[in-house]
């Protein structure tokens, strides 16, 4: 081991930020320019949480009767964040330095424990750290769930590679990643207890790699024999870290295996040329044994699990696992030597990944604006219904109409009340929001019969070619809200038009010269 690992970790993270103060600052404004390259960032939930915080905020001037806030000490770090920035810089601002923060500290977080798990800044896999750090549990917009993620980075770390003194300070973290989402703690505890026994007792790292893998599927049993669960028919192998960059269309899964037959190459080209490291087999079997660990729950684990106190399940339990799978493969590369072409090969991948992202979050973002033009000629409080479909994605996309809706109307099909997993509760007959989750979920897929008690409502839903354009209508008693089977094709489908002009070019070409076309 080099002498100067055995340094306080803190003081070695502060000369290296000292040494490269133009890397750390450069790379802070890079990794952020997907929170400002559109007008509104485009994260699945993350626009029911701002409108949720701005309910909040009717809530607390007495503007909503019916409504109420909950005391929780979990799953409300962000809402508390953006509620807070809302009330000196307006909405729009709030949300960019809110999402900005929580960006900043799950991308050097991560960066923090691949260089722990490395002993060394990992330099050469920045360009995969962002693409993880806007994978897919970013842009499902789990916020709360990615903050407590980020800040389990740090103290994971510290805990691992800190001195004795530091170990302790890493127990600071743990009220922030509460605050944040209780799974984030899970996350946290977990790994912390596996590397301090798989340090203190090597020779029975088998053992303990068993009895971890045991405990999971006991777990397991436990949830599917005890409580409500919910599965999903997507098969389980898909799940393993990759997928995380698997966002708005089928391009993207070609990143992903692209990328995955990339990091097997590096890593068995380095393989074994560092076998006869201690160093490197006792960190990477330890790391590797947390992945296999980790897909055990993911093969496992129901898709949703409905806890006591809840009226709806907390859903994707794979997907979100498979965010830690994906920090796992980046602590388990960052180990091999740095060699240029890899960091080629991952700026790579990471240009044509946030390519594509910055294409489809600006269809969105154009659906948003079409959105925003709507609402505003509703009447002030005016109820709204949504049925933007996510058409078989892996993302949910229709809560920018929550957003929409902030300063006038009300998002009626809001899911977060129903829940009681946040701070805004209701009671039944507020006349702002659901109280029922079989409501929300019927509202979702375009079946909610409206009542006369949900009058006035209006619905915004998908017109138009391939979805990207929205349409409003009012309901009326015993009509059931519209799916709006009308237009097909998803918004993000790949637009081929010049490979078509080219195809159709040669097919003239061909009449013309009167060639057989095979």
């Amino acid at each position: 081991m080099d002498s100067a690992t055995q340094w306080p970790l803190f003081r070695i993270a502060a000369q290296s930020v000292r040494k490269n103060w133009a890397f750390f600052l450069l790379v802070s404004l890079a990794i952020l320019i997907p929170c400002f390259w559109h007008k509104h960032i485009e994260a699945g939930d993350l626009g029911s949480h701002i409108y949720n915080a701005w309910l909040a905020e009717l809530v607390e001037g007495g503007k909503t009767p019916g409504l109420w806030i909950a005391s929780q000490w979990n799953n409300i770090a962000f809402d508390l964040l953006i509620g807070g920035f809302a009330k000196t810089v307006g909405w729009v601002w709030s949300e960019r330095l809110a999402v900005s923060i929580c960006v900043l500290i799950f991308f050097w977080g991560l960066f923090a424990l691949v260089g722990a798990a490395a002993r060394r800044a990992p330099f050469f896999l920045v360009p995969l750290i962002a693409m993880v750090t806007y994978g897919w549990t970013f842009e499902q917009g789990f916020i709360n769930y990615y903050l407590a993620l980020g800040f389990s980075f740090f103290a994971l770390a510290i805990l691992w590679r800190g001195t004795g003194k530091e170990r302790i300070a890493s127990l600071a973290l743990v009220p922030l990643i509460f605050l944040a989402h209780p799974l984030g703690l899970v996350w946290f505890a977990g790994v912390a207890a596996y590397l301090v026994l798989s340090e203190r007792f090597r020779q029975y790292r088998g053992l303990l790699f068993a009895g971890a893998a045991l405990l999971n599927v006991c777990i397991t049993v436990y949830l599917r024999g005890r409580l409500v669960t919910y599965n999903s028919y997507t098969p389980r192998y898909l799940f393993n870290g990759a997928d995380q960059i698997v966002l708005y269309s089928k391009a993207y899964e070609v990143i992903a295996i692209a990328l995955t037959i990339f990091v097997l190459f590096a890593l068995s080209k380095d393989l074994r040329s560092q076998w006869n490291d201690t160093e490197f087999r006792q960190t990477g079997g330890t790391v590797l044994q947390l992945y296999l660990i980790l897909q055990f729950l993911v093969f496992f684990l129901p898709f949703g699990v409905l806890l006591p106190g809840y009226k709806a399940p907390i859903t994707y339990f794979p997907h979100r696992l498979t965010t830690l799978s994906a920090v796992l493969i980046c602590m388990l590369i960052g180990l091999v030597r740095p060699r240029k072409w890899h960091l080629w090969g991952y700026a790579l991948a990471a240009i044509m990944f946030f390519s594509f992202l910055y294409r489809d979050t600006g269809i969105v973002n154009e659906m948003e604006a079409q959105c925003d033009k709507l609402v505003a000629k509703l009447p002030y409080g005016r109820r709204v219904l949504f049925t933007v479909t996510d058409r078989g994605l892996r993302l949910n996309i229709g809560h920018f109409v929550d957003r929409s809706c902030i300063g006038h109307c009300f998002s009626y099909g809001n899911y977060e009340p129903s829940t009681d997993q946040f701070r805004v509760r209701a009671l039944p007959g507020n006349g702002v929001v659901m109280t029922r989750v079989p409501d929300v979920w019927q509202m979702e897929d375009g079946v909610y019969e409206v009542t006369s008690s949900d009058l006035p409502v209006d619905e915004i839903y998908q017109c138009g070619e391939h979805g990207r354009q929205l349409c409003i209508q009012s309901l009326a008693a015993g009509e059931k809200n519209n799916p709006s089977p009308k237009s097909g094709g998803s918004p993000f489908e790949l637009d081929w038009s010049i490979s078509a002009r080219v195809s159709s070019l040669v097919r003239e070409t061909r009449q013309t010269s009167k060639i057989p076309s095979k």
